[in-house]
């Protein structure tokens, strides 16, 4: 702003800041002033105008110094409204210092209504839900009680959904942090929210588990705790207990089952059989027919716990026939069938095709059968 020419007021009337009526007086001045003048001294006629509006602009703003705006930007959004005035305006008007206020105030309340929501929410809804908020006051004190939406709605002119939706947005004018300071201490606005304690929903499962774990077999309730309690390995379950890691799997693996079954039924189911009372699954039974065939038929899982025994008895089998018998191995009632099962299988077919014994397998189910045929023994598999 330029130093050398300035408005001056009327002789007595004070500097301009101190009386809103010689805005006036300087703003008909500068009217005129500014009329004919080149642009350089319009501009600076200008600047000097928006000076002389600045203590106005400022006043304006401090009227609303208590609210949850910095005052600072209150008055930098009031000096941007005075300027806007003077470049509007016109002695035509009337008078600049109305014509200021008006401004003025427009735009800090524009500012107000616009920066103070948390949530960015359209304008008509922010005039609802203001509107909704004041009516509803009104009611309390009429009625002396709290008013029914739809008394809400029919004073404010809208449904009752619009006054639920304007209740909504009401919450989201100012929002707080968690971090806010709550008190004298080191204490947080988030440390008074309580916590969901995950555990708590788990707390029913538990109870359940414990009470159908107390039902199990004795070795069975030794698998299990110390595998899901205990975090211990399998192997040192096995070694513990005198059975085979490959034993310690499947009666894992039965225990859980019934556990699940258990848990997802809301009632103890069959009580599974001890695990020390079982008898062997595993058999083996030689049939000899008439003619050239010889049936094997081979009942329950093959692996390395078993592997030895079907491996003795199979050789066994095929020593025993001249060149040019069959042997039929009948496998339907084998579930599961490991890598041990396979070797003894290929040996034994190996031995038998050095003898001139023809060997095959048949009644495999599904799986087993896959499992036979990526291993090598397709040659032995016959359906049947």
């Amino acid at each position: 702003m330029s130093s050398r020419t300035r408005i001056t007021t009327p002789a007595g009337a004070g500097p301009p800041e101190s009386s809103l009526e010689n805005l006036d007086v300087i703003a008909e001045r500068y009217a005129r002033a500014r009329d004919g003048a080149d642009n350089r001294r319009a501009s600076r006629l200008r600047d000097e105008m928006i000076g002389a509006a600045m203590p106005m602009a400022d006043r304006l703003a401090r009227r609303y110094r208590h609210g949850p705006e910095p005052l600072a930007d209150l008055e930098q959004v009031a000096r941007l409204g005075a300027v806007k005035v003077v470049d509007r305006y016109a002695p035509e008007r009337g008078s600049f210092t109305a014509y200021a206020v008006l401004t003025i105030l427009g735009e800090l309340k524009r500012h107000l209504r616009d920066r103070t929501w948390a949530v960015h929410v359209p304008r008509p809804m922010q005039e609802q839900s203001r509107a909704v908020t004041r009516h509803q006051s009104d009611l309390v004190t009429e009625l002396g009680r709290r008013p029914t939406d739809a008394e809400t709605a029919q004073r404010t002119g809208l449904t009752t959904g619009d006054v639920d939706r304007a209740r909504v947005i009401a919450a989201g004018y100012r929002s707080l942090s968690l971090d806010m300071p709550v008190g004298d201490g080191d204490a947080s606005l988030g440390d008074l929210f309580g916590h969901v304690d995950a555990g708590v929903e788990g707390i029913a499962d538990r109870i359940t588990v414990d009470g159908l774990i107390a039902a199990l077999p004795q070795r069975e309730r030794l698998v299990v705790i110390a595998t899901f309690y205990g975090g211990r390995s399998q192997a040192d379950i096995a070694a513990e207990i005198g059975i085979s890691q490959m034993q310690v799997s499947r009666v894992l693996g039965r225990a859980v089952a019934w556990l699940r079954e258990g848990l997802l039924t809301d009632r103890t189911p069959r009580r599974l059989p001890s695990a020390d009372r079982d008898q062997d699954p595993f058999d083996i039974s030689v049939t000899t027919s008439s003619g050239r065939v010889t049936e094997v038929r081979v009942s329950g899982e093959v692996d390395r716990d078993n592997a030895g025994r079907l491996r003795t008895a199979l050789l066994e089998v095929v020593c025993r026939q001249p060149a040019g018998q069959r042997v039929v191995l009948r496998l339907g009632e084998v579930p599961l069938l490991d890598a041990a099962g396979i070797r003894v299988l290929l040996a034994v077919y190996e031995s038998a095709k050095a003898r001139g014994v023809t060997v095959t397998a048949a009644g495999l189910n599904p799986t087993v059968r896959r499992i036979a045929a990526v291993s090598g023994l397709g040659p032995m598999l016959v359906s049947g």
